[in-house]
């Protein structure tokens, strides 16, 4: 096995617990984490602001991570739709996310980046470039992947505010505790 191989194994156990927790977000009653969110928003505007801008020197990758964001907010406000909201005695706040939308656009990214690997596994295995590329240099040159990575930053960006906006209409409309008494 090649030296460069053995980083590539070991961030397969970290990448799957990530997709565990981000799919396992998608089901059941989960509590209102506004600082999470708020922090989730951020970083996910960050990341797709850093690629947007490594998108600029090609118009196809802007108008694919373009056209992925727009489609993720559409898909973010649907699915804020078929969110519904409750109050747990023991969670406090809560939503219960559709578990279709998400866990959709979850898949379609990692389906693409396994995808965009495996394309690329024969430029991986020999790294002195005498391998001819199939799709292109490397993996964040389709206009395809970054409009999946759109889709994914549009529909968190947009679902997480849209849970932090209605959250805090649903805090606002509650009788204060003072006029209970």
């Amino acid at each position: 096995m090649a030296p460069h191989f053995g980083l590539s194994l070991a961030m397969i156990p970290v990448i799957v617990f990530a997709v565990w927790r981000r799919v396992r977000t998608q089901f059941g009653l989960q509590p209102i984490r506004r600082n999470r969110m708020t922090v989730r928003i951020v970083i996910f505007a960050l990341i797709g602001s850093f690629i947007a801008n490594f998108a600029l020197h090609d118009a196809r990758l802007l108008e694919g991570l373009a056209g992925g964001a727009i489609a993720g907010v559409a898909l973010g406000l649907l699915g804020l739709r078929f969110t519904r909201f409750e109050l747990d005695a023991v969670k406090g706040d809560c939503y219960v996310p559709n578990p279709y939308i998400g866990s959709l656009i979850t898949v379609l990214l990692l389906a693409r980046l396994v995808w965009r690997f495996a394309m690329l596994s024969p430029q991986l295995q020999d790294p002195t470039g005498a391998t001819p590329p199939i799709h292109g240099p490397d993996i964040g040159h389709s206009p395809l992947t970054l409009a999946m990575f759109g889709l994914f930053v549009g529909y968190y960006i947009s679902y997480y505010s849209g849970l932090l906006i209605h959250h805090q209409r649903i805090v606002r409309s509650r009788p204060a505790v003072a006029d209970q008494a």
